[in-house]
């Protein structure tokens, strides 16, 4: 039977990956060695019960008795904080699905590596902020990384049987998020609720607020040059506000491929569930005919930042993609908080940027999971300074 373990397995990615286990069978058809979560303790419980899982984590300590509660004479062992996750990632198993949001979720993803398995990527942070250590601690143990940003799904199905050689460019839409159509001037004032309603997907708060500021496309531009090695002027994103063509992939003949699909999550994660075979998928089918048009449109620079500054970290690469990512998440949280306004995420992001460059190590090549970690805490702590300077 084989053996599976979702990390973040309350979120949105692990909900749609609980969905699917549970209709391809459930614990009749897979051994769950672990899921992990968050806060929501009695989800977690529900979750690990349905399919019997050996053990189930959270995050937070002060979380472990709820869950220890919930799930009190079913025999499923309970654990809570940071070590506890990378000890349930140190389980082996065939399939690991990492969808922890944020920096928290790459250790576990490292330490899964070490058993050979296939590690299903949603933590796109990962790719970002360690991409070649990533890869090669991969490749040195005889791991599988699969991704399931749906973007980087699409291009990898796109590239079935041809060489990477051959591709001239890859593009990736975006939805635009939900101020796509706002007039710039009304950005700054934009509200934590408005920016938490994505006018396609079903996500998260943080995403879905990461997608109306571009900074999540931003993430799978780094992304993209990580997973394929592709060049940075040869990766582009096209604003499609259907957000069904997922990725387009040019090729040096002139012909282009393109993954079209409702947007379900379902459909990529189900994909890497299900690798290399295709099995049937509980997605709505695309009817062409009664959808009429597609529309495309180059994102603008003024409204989306994030995307210029994402091309200066695949430039500079090294740390700097910790960098990116540690600066974004604290300037994301005081967004959330109320300390600081919509648009001056990007601008803290980019003077984080420019302080940690005046120094050394930016762009030094990335060695050891505890050099990003040290980066990614640095970029925290000057983000924090840059935003109490300002009082924005």
């Amino acid at each position: 039977m084989r053996r599976i373990s979702v990390f973040g397995a309350t979120g949105s990615i692990g909900e749609s990956t609980f969905d699917l286990l549970m209709r391809q069978g459930g614990p009749s058809a897979y051994r769950t060695v672990a899921l992990t979560g968050g806060r929501n303790t009695r989800r977690l419980a529900e979750q690990a019960r349905a399919l019997r899982a050996e053990i189930a984590v959270t995050a937070h300590d002060d979380c472990l008795p709820d869950l220890r509660a919930a799930l009190s004479g079913t025999g499923i062992e309970t654990a809570a904080g940071a070590g506890a996750l990378i000890e349930a990632a140190d389980r082996p198993a065939d399939w690991i699905m990492s969808g922890i949001v944020g920096a928290a979720g790459l250790a576990p993803g490292f330490r899964a590596l070490r058993h050979g398995t296939t590690l299903a990527l949603a933590n796109k942070e990962s790719l970002v902020t360690a991409g070649p250590l990533l890869m090669a601690e991969a490749a040195r143990h005889g791991a599988r990384i699969l991704p399931v940003d749906s973007e980087h799904s699409a291009i990898f199905q796109s590239l079935l049987g041809d060489d990477l050689s051959a591709v001239e460019t890859v593009t990736i839409t975006a939805s635009g998020g939900a101020f796509r159509d706002w007039p710039l001037e009304r950005l700054a004032g934009a509200t934590v609720a408005e920016a938490s309603s994505h006018p396609n997907w079903a996500m998260g708060q943080r995403i879905t607020i990461d997608s109306a500021s571009m900074f999540n496309k931003a993430l799978e531009v780094i992304e993209t040059r990580e997973y394929f090695g592709f060049a940075p002027d040869q990766i582009r994103v096209l604003i499609h506000p259907q957000s069904l063509v997922h990725a387009l992939v040019t090729f040096r003949d002139g012909g282009m491929m393109g993954h079209l699909g409702m947007p379900d999550m379902r459909h990529a994660i189900g994909y890497a569930l299900n690798w290399p075979e295709r099995v049937h998928l509980p997605v709505a089918r695309l009817d062409l005919a009664s959808i009429g048009t597609l529309t495309f449109q180059e994102p603008d620079p003024v409204r989306y930042p994030a995307l210029e500054l994402a091309r200066q970290v695949m430039v500079t690469r090294g740390h700097a993609g910790a960098a990116f990512n540690a600066a974004k998440e604290s300037a994301l949280d005081a967004f959330i908080e109320g300390r600081i306004g919509f648009t001056a995420m990007a601008g803290v992001v980019a003077e984080t940027l420019t302080r940690l460059s005046a120094g050394t190590g930016l762009g030094n090549p990335v060695t050891s999971l505890d050099n990003v970690l040290d980066m990614d805490a640095e970029a925290r702590r000057v983000a924090e300074g840059i935003m109490a300077q300002r009082k924005v």
